[in-house]
């Protein structure tokens, strides 16, 4: 058996890194597209299954992990801007307001009926940032890619006023829950969790 990952994030590999683990990364074979009868929560959850499930159709016998990261502010969802302008459209809505970061992870092992999901969600604050600040962020074109148009472990820790949650949930992995969840599979961590939140040995992670 292996872990096999069903994500191309390179936030999500290097989260998983920390853990020790050794597993491959599959790319997902599935639409992200986003349900408007489902909460951003469970939208969250159904994006992570699809992913794993994707990956475990062809892949029964390994332990597949999916995972997916939305934007929740005022009950509305925010995923990933398509271009510059809709990114700077984000971010004036986020400005100066809290808003849900919502991470769901899938873990699925097809041959023994595993199915597992689950989210967490932080809450975050952004700042009332100027002008100036908006458009030097802009500039760093971090914001593509990136639910809600910014990067907490990236040059978007700037907009950020205060966080109240999990960090690595916000960057795109809940470590603590996922660590959980695969030990409880019989996956033996070689990194202790506790250390790991103990050193915070991620990005700015020391920051919040």
């Amino acid at each position: 058996m292996h872990i096999l990952l069903a994500s191309t994030s390179p936030r999500r590999q290097e989260l998983l890194k920390l853990l020790g683990l050794e597993f491959r990364i599959v790319p997902p074979n599935c639409e992200e597209t986003f349900s408007p009868h489902l909460s951003p929560s469970e939208q969250t959850r159904q994006l992570a299954r699809n992913k794993a499930q994707s990956v475990a159709n062809e892949h029964p016998e390994d332990l597949v992990l999916g995972s997916d990261t939305v934007i929740e502010i005022e009950g509305k969802l925010l995923g990933k801007p398509e271009n510059m302008q809709e990114a700077e459209t984000m971010l004036r809505h986020l400005r100066g307001r809290c808003h849900q970061v919502h991470t769901g992870v899938a873990i699925i092992q097809q041959a023994t009926h595993v199915s597992i999901d689950f989210v967490e969600t932080a809450q975050v604050w952004i700042k009332s940032f100027d002008e100036h600040t908006l458009k030097s962020y802009l500039a760093t074109e971090e914001s593509l890619g990136k639910a809600g148009a910014y990067s907490i472990q990236g040059e978007g820790a700037q907009l950020i006023e205060k966080i109240e949650g999990d960090y690595p949930t916000i960057v795109g992995l809940p470590i603590r829950r996922t660590a959980k969840v695969l030990e409880q599979q019989g996956i033996v961590l070689p990194n202790r969790v506790e250390d790991i939140y103990r050193l915070k040995p991620y990005a700015n992670w020391k920051d919040f």
